[in-house]
């Protein structure tokens, strides 16, 4: 994994979190800018994906591989399942479960991240 992209999916996860909270403070449905962002953060997160699944192939990481695997499939498949959720609920608790969303991918890349370094 590389840490400045992984520290870059933290702050666009962290910007989603805060874009969507303001959303939904203004009792608005979740737009095309969060659409947008969330693409923008599955993009980024499948480059890290294989970053990630090439270092592993190599040798490189910790010994944790199955749960590296897990927690890389998981930030994978939460931006789309929260776009489909933020979609289907046309109020203001569509944009929540984006923030919702984009906090569980910025906590799963830092765990992502120790258990490549292994000081997790």
């Amino acid at each position: 994994m590389i840490g400045p992209l992984a520290t870059g999916v933290i702050v666009l996860s962290l910007v989603i979190v805060v874009a969507a909270i303001v959303t939904a403070a203004r009792n608005r449905a979740m737009g095309t800018v969060l659409l947008v962002a969330l693409g923008v953060l599955e993009a980024a997160l499948l480059v890290q994906a294989g970053f990630a699944i090439a270092g592993m192939v190599g040798g490189e990481g910790s010994g944790e591989t199955a749960t590296l695997i897990g927690y890389l499939a998981g930030t994978l498949v939460i931006p789309p399942a929260a776009a489909f959720l933020g979609l289907a609920e046309r109020s203001r608790w569509g944009a929540i479960v984006i923030a919702v969303g984009g906090f569980a991918v910025c906590v799963m890349v830092g765990r992502l991240l120790q258990i490549w370094q292994g000081t997790a």
